[in-house]
């Protein structure tokens, strides 16, 4: 069995870099070797970002949620008010509201079909520890 973060590196992580960087291409007119640079990617994958070959598996520009962490990371990064460390969380951030979400269900069920996702928690870990301690103290 993949792990949900497995999955995340596969598809999600991928995903956010490609909103990212076509944000930042046709937005702020970056060019693509900047965008690499920027995201610690190469130039040929922030080429395949902008052309939708790579990042296509989850469409997370419908995702209202995330909306405001990814603007707030296009324009940190537009700006160079970012470390990578604080990229990285603000990367945690989306991925987090995604998995609460259940949007990656669909893809761990197509890494392992074995999965049920109707009885996994395991994105829902927090919440699924706070239910269980609930029922062994109630």
């Amino acid at each position: 069995m993949l792990l949900p973060c497995e999955v995340a590196v596969r598809s999600l992580i991928p995903a956010i870099r490609s909103a990212i960087a076509r944000e930042l291409t046709q937005s702020y007119g970056l060019k693509q070797k900047d965008v690499a640079l920027l995201l610690g990617v190469t130039q040929t994958a922030v080429s395949k970002y902008t052309r939708h070959v790579r990042g296509i598996v989850l469409k997370i520009e419908d995702v209202e949620e995330i909306q405001p962490t990814l603007n707030e990371i296009v324009v940190s990064l537009a700006d160079g008010h970012i470390s990578k460390y604080e990229l990285a969380a603000k990367f945690c951030v989306v991925c987090g509201i995604i998995r609460r979400k259940r949007l990656m269900c669909e893809l761990c069920k197509r890494s392992d079909p074995s999965i049920d996702v109707k009885k996994c928690f395991v994105c829902h870990l927090d919440t699924h520890i706070v239910q269980q301690t609930q029922k062994s103290e109630g």
